[in-house]
């Protein structure tokens, strides 16, 4: 792992032994699963370091200055949703940085949960919930609706319908923090009415530097500011099918 040690330095973040240890039975799970599960077309051990591990990572320091934390201080950190999880990224990756973040995985594809589960205890991780849903039924239940300080989406969706998907989840001075390509900008802006009907607000477009990766990378991160209407989000399907416009 010393293409992730180095890389993650480069973003400053230092990773222990401990935590490259983590990321390498992550590794060896992964390629392991994906033999049955489809999981990642990204297989061979530099790239997954580069494409998932440092990508995922790269948003780590946006988190830690949003709440004023260094990544492994004691206490209890943000509660924190990743959607549409997939393999973990960015949401188990960054809880290997940051232990101390409460996290929930919420992926609906029933063989990524066994995977994201299975995984879980085999790195010995606290702290982390794993539902196998859909955004938007979660989004309706008491239980989670409004109920994090942070959602987390990579190559989710375009914004509207990642506005939609998110931010029913997120309380009021919580944050969304999605992950981008290329210059998410003009995306943003057709989503513009969509975020603010769904009770958001646009509060950072930045470009990141992952180290070793060539193409753009981008952060798109929303503020929660007022309650999200109830009709929000409609019926499973509909935030994709039919965007908020």
């Amino acid at each position: 792992m010393h293409h992730l040690a180095d890389g993650a330095r480069r973003l400053g973040i230092p990773l222990t032994d401990d935590q490259l240890g983590m990321f390498q039975i992550y590794y060896e799970t992964l390629i392991s699963w994906n033999k049955r599960v489809n999981l990642t077309r990204v297989t061979s051990y530099e790239a997954v370091q580069t494409k998932h591990f440092l990508d995922s990572l790269s948003c780590l320091p946006t988190i830690t200055r949003t709440w004023g934390l260094p990544a492994r201080e004691a206490g209890t950190g943000p509660q924190a949703i990743d959607v549409g999880s997939g393999a973990g990224f960015p949401g188990l990756v960054l809880k290997i940085a940051m232990p101390i973040l409460r996290l929930t995985l919420l992926e609906a594809t029933g063989k990524k949960t066994e995977f994201l589960q299975f995984l879980v205890d085999q790195l010995g991780l606290p702290d982390v919930t794993i539902i196998n849903a859909r955004a938007e039924e979660l989004g309706q239940d008491d239980k989670h609706r409004e109920r994090y300080d942070l959602a987390l989406a990579r190559a989710l969706a375009r914004m509207a319908t990642l506005a939609e998907l998110t931010l029913p989840l997120v309380r009021m001075g919580g944050l969304v923090v999605a992950q981008k390509g290329e210059d998410p900008r003009a995306e943003v802006e057709a989503a513009q009415k969509a975020i603010v009907t769904l009770g958001g607000q646009v509060r950072e477009i930045s470009r990141l530097a992952v180290p070793g990766l060539d193409g753009e990378r981008h952060l798109v991160v929303l503020g929660k500011v007022i309650a999200t209407p109830t009709r929000y989000p409609r019926r499973p399907g509909m935030p994709a099918k039919r965007p908020l416009t």
